[in-house]
């Protein structure tokens, strides 16, 4: 039989309940300690707001604020992965240079997206 963690998780409700606890704390945590977080949190709220505020059908307004919430959710992973990097070693190695920067990659990717989807509605919408 494996060793089971003694954090893994519970099941039925007391789970789904401890799940959403969790979640809560990581993004506070995120919110407190990761500067980037804060600036694409910050850009997914006015983003949203716009995107809310502007005359496009609601299968375009998803599309715009899903966008933004992809560039938060990659920079979560991106914030995991730096995190398990340092807590492994705060050493200069090319394997921990190359986690961090695949995970940098992955944020610049969906930010890329991001602006791609925001051209291609604004420009259709007033072009």
């Amino acid at each position: 039989m494996e060793p089971v963690s003694e954090f893994k998780s519970k099941s039925g409700l007391k789970r789904i309940y401890s799940a959403c606890l969790y979640s809560i704390d990581g993004l506070k945590s995120a919110w407190r300690h990761e500067h980037a977080f804060r600036q694409e949190m910050m850009l997914f709220i006015v983003g949203s707001v716009v995107a809310l505020a502007l005359r496009i059908s609601a299968f375009e307004k998803l599309m715009l604020i899903g966008v933004l919430v992809l560039i938060l959710i990659v920079e979560l992973i991106n914030s995991s992965i730096e995190a398990v990097v340092d807590r492994v070693s705060l050493e200069r190695h090319p394997l921990s240079k190359n986690a961090k920067d695949f995970g940098s990659a992955a944020v610049l990717l969906a930010c890329l997206l991001a602006a791609a989807a925001w051209g291609v509605v604004l420009f259709n919408r007033f072009y």
